[in-house]
């Protein structure tokens, strides 16, 4: 079962052995290359058929049809904390800089200088310790009203999902 060499070097990705003329009409040599298709390179795609597809990404429906309470307590508890403590830090980072830069001598003279009252110094009535434990009120205020009010949502979601289906949400594989 012999097949001619132009089928084997086919299957095998070669191309077809050419007859090739010593001398064309003219007596110029003939260029072998000119009438054979262009030699398959790296670059080149391959057949569609040896191409492999793409696999599409998977994605997934999925309906949130229930939040647990004391988790969305505990999450909320420890992202107000997170602020709480941001809120602390710039607190005394703003009145670190205003004392450094002078600014809370200048407005403590001009509220001097428009009340026409001797002797005000705004640094004696801000000191770090009060701004800090100011901050420390806020951010405690904060923390309590998060995650009370977090809780309180979860609970609503949790009445009203009967009514809705849920929250869709896709997923996917990317």
């Amino acid at each position: 079962m012999s097949q001619p060499a132009g089928q084997r070097a086919r299957r095998r990705g070669q191309q077809p052995p050419v007859a090739v003329e010593s001398a064309g009409a003219a007596g110029w040599p003939v260029d072998p290359t000119a009438d054979a298709p262009p030699a398959a390179t790296s670059s080149d795609p391959p057949p569609e058929k040896w191409r492999r597809k793409r696999p599409e990404p998977r994605r997934a429906r999925v309906y949130v049809t229930r939040l647990d309470p004391w988790s969305v307590a505990k999450a909320a508890f420890l992202l107000s904390l997170a602020i709480g403590i941001v809120i602390v830090v710039a607190f005394g980072f703003v009145f670190w800089t205003l004392d450094s830069t002078g600014a809370l001598d200048a407005v403590s003279r001009t509220i001097d200088d428009v009340l026409g009252t001797g002797g005000f110094d705004l640094l004696t009535s801000l000191e770090l310790s009060r701004v800090l434990g100011f901050a420390a009120v806020i951010a405690s205020v904060e923390i309590v009203l998060v995650s009370a009010l977090a809780t309180l949502f979860a609970f609503l979601y949790n009445v009203t999902v009967g009514l809705t289906g849920g929250i869709e949400v896709v997923l996917s594989d990317n």
